[in-house]
């Protein structure tokens, strides 16, 4: 990813004081559920088989993924200044296009490209297939980042990937072995990524301690160790609170802030970042509650005689900070949760638990899937094996049907869905995936195919 252009000189936090920033996560898998068993959004099926389950939500969910569209600038109108932050997987993208849904995607043009709405929309990026960062081979890191920076791109244009500062993990998974972690940070560094958005239940302090609920205000540094005593770090923001689609869908964040004032950091003293991300569709607090709740805020926002708590995205508290003096050489650094933990029974020699922390840590998304996982690495190894010697003679091997057949495969079969949602049919679209794509690899194929 290019290094976004210099930004136009922030302005300081002066007299701010607290801020919240808010994020909207939404996705929807790829399957091979078609009427002749093709590749199609989850989001289409829905659609098709209204009478299965709450798959009657499916023109909802679609509404909730194009309507920021409509709310912010209907309180630009009114006289506010909202903000919201986007998180988007590819497997979405790719199926608005898929369905032709022109409405949804020109919605989402509009917030993406629409100079007056810049600074009030700010996109994250993330892994094209909703892939587990723990249970993803390191070698596909890349792969994941990559895809999604070059569908947004082709969506969008290349001005509008410059401004996407931030990365979003799916599931807010952080894995804590020393070298996949590591592997990670790297990858999104090299992908000119700035900062990561982490759950606080998934980072530690250096001795192996957890964070108070003040010090998630604030940002830290991500630092990451592998065992070769390599280094890497990014500037981590932190979400608190577990998953309670509730702290987005009633603005949480909103009324926290109002009642927080600034705080110490280092020699200074900034306003604290209150922080959530939430399913921007699921469920009905997401569908029906958050609209009303946006606007009120934002209007009691603006009819705040005080005016000392401000909306805010991601990257514009960094800018900010930065303005008012503040570098990362200020910010505290932490590491995954359990990493202290890691290094200690590594050094005594006893079993070592490597899963990692996300959200959702009721669900283990290693333990009974090695009918997943297993196919996972074996189609990973695979297409590495085919291919990178292939792209290391010739970079055009990337464009050739072979190779974006296989990719698209080995992506979509990383797609944490196949595991969140538990044995059965999901397991089942996963070994089709697999099938399919370990096909493709076999197939013959002469120089340049």
């Amino acid at each position: 990813m290019a290094q976004a252009a210099p930004a136009s000189p922030a302005q300081s936090l002066a007299g701010v004081n607290a801020c919240f920033a808010c994020a909207l996560h939404m996705h929807q898998p790829t399957i091979p559920a078609g009427a002749h068993g093709e590749l199609i959004s989850h989001l289409q099926y829905m659609l098709e088989h209204p009478g299965e389950g709450d798959n009657h939500n499916a023109e909802p969910f679609a509404q909730c993924y194009r309507r920021m569209a409509d709310l912010i600038p209907q309180l630009m109108a009114e006289g506010c200044n909202p903000r919201i932050m986007l998180d988007y997987s590819g497997t979405l993208l790719w199926g608005f296009e898929q369905m032709g849904r022109r409405d949804i995607l020109d919605a989402l043009h509009q917030l993406a490209c629409d100079p007056g709405l810049q600074p009030h929309v700010e996109w994250l990026g993330t892994f094209w297939g909703h892939a587990v960062a723990s249970s993803t081979p390191v070698a596909d890191f890349a792969l994941q980042i990559q895809a999604w920076q070059h569908h947004f791109a082709a969506l969008f244009g290349e001005a509008a990937l410059q401004r996407v500062r931030g990365f979003s993990l799916p599931e807010m998974h952080l894995p804590n072995d020393p070298d996949v972690l590591y592997a990670l940070v790297v990858a999104l560094k090299q992908a000119g990524y700035r900062w990561l958005l982490v759950q606080e239940h998934s980072v530690e302090h250096p001795d192996g301690s957890g964070l108070s609920h003040a010090e998630c205000l604030v940002p830290h540094q991500l630092v990451a160790r592998n065992r070769a005593g390599q280094l890497a770090e990014i500037t981590a923001l932190i979400k608190t609170q577990g998953s309670d689609t509730k702290l987005v869908g009633q603005m949480q964040p909103f009324y926290e802030a109002m009642g927080l004032h600034p705080v110490e950091l280092g020699s200074t003293t900034i306003p604290p970042l209150v922080a959530q991300i939430a399913d921007g569709e699921n469920g009905g607090v997401m569908m029906n509650e958050f609209p009303p709740a946006f606007i009120q805020s934002y209007q009691r926002l603006r009819d705040d005689a005080d005016g000392r708590t401000t909306a805010i995205n991601g990257t514009e508290y960094l800018d900010r900070l930065a303005a008012s003096g503040v570098s990362e050489q200020d910010f505290t650094a932490i590491q995954a949760a359990g990493q202290h933990r890691v290094w200690q029974e590594a050094d005594s020699g006893g079993p070592v638990n490597l899963e990692g922390s996300s959200w959702t840590n009721n669900i283990s998304w290693v333990e009974g899937y090695t009918n997943v996982l297993e196919p996972m690495q074996e189609l990973s190894a695979r297409f590495h094996q085919r291919f990178d010697p292939a792209v290391a003679d010739d970079p055009g091997t990337t464009r050739t049907p072979a190779y974006q057949n296989a990719l698209l495969h080995l992506l979509l079969l990383e797609t944490s869905c196949f595991r969140y949602w538990g044995q059965g049919t999901w397991t089942d679209y996963a070994r089709e995936l697999f099938r399919r794509g370990l096909a493709g690899i076999e197939q013959p194929h002469s120089p340049g195919a």
